[in-house]
């Protein structure tokens, strides 16, 4: 059973949401200020975790970047509706997606699932081959990824998108399917998420020989990881 960590001030809601996975078959766990929650993460013992941006004391941000000095474990944002400071410095930190306030205990539950469904995807799955484009390998059964054979600590968007990218190397990958096969959702009307996952993706990644970073904007075509 998929164990979901939510961590959000608001005892209301959380109960509300934790009602409805629990509802759905999950197992969750609840906690009510950042600290604590950050260090209830690191435990290790969850599948996903759930965090509010608007906490008093160390708040979601905060909190996320405690979170990823030490784990990768996927994190689903909450964040306010129209928020996009916010929403866009916690994608950069390391978020895996997130879900604006108001939502609906559905909406967030089908959010969880289909972040699950990319990270678990390989569980109990035999050895697979490697995948391999230039300098980048990736194992995506294991979740590793290296560049001229050192280790690449990507969070589960990032690898999900990267493995899309280098599934298609040479040819330029649309925004919407990036979205569809790498968030496991429809691309929506001004979603950034996507550029943001791609602009850290670049930072990570190493350079080619001439100078160019792998991953290229496509004009009105979308993204392409440059087969070298």
């Amino acid at each position: 059973m998929n164990h979901v960590l939510l961590i959000d001030d608001d005892v209301e809601l959380v109960g509300m949401f934790s009602e409805y996975l629990e509802q759905e078959g999950f197992r969750t766990t609840c906690v009510h200020n950042g600290l604590d929650g950050a260090r209830e993460a690191l435990r290790g013992d969850y599948a996903i975790a759930i965090l509010d941006v608007m906490m008093p004391g160390a708040n979601g941000i905060e909190t996320l970047r405690r979170i990823r000095a030490d784990s990768r474990i996927p994190v689903l944002m909450l964040t306010a509706r129209g928020d996009d400071a916010d929403r866009i410095l916690g994608l950069e930190l390391g978020a895996d997606d997130y879900v604006a306030k108001p939502c609906t205990p559905r909406e967030l539950t089908a959010r969880v699932r289909a972040i699950l469904r990319r990270t678990q995807a390989a569980a109990g799955a035999g050895p697979a081959p490697v995948l391999t484009v230039g300098k980048l390998s990736m194992v995506p059964e294991q979740r590793r990824a290296t560049w001229d054979g050192a280790p690449v600590e990507l969070t589960s968007t990032e690898f999900n998108l990267l493995e899309v990218l280098a599934r298609h190397a040479g040819r330029p990958v649309s925004k919407n399917e990036l979205s569809e096969q790498g968030l496991g959702r429809p691309l929506a009307r001004f979603d950034r998420n996507i550029d943001v996952h791609l602009s850290s993706l670049r930072q990570k990644l190493g350079l080619l020989a001439d100078g160019r970073s792998p991953l290229q904007t496509i004009y009105r075509q979308g993204y392409q990881l440059i087969r070298d």
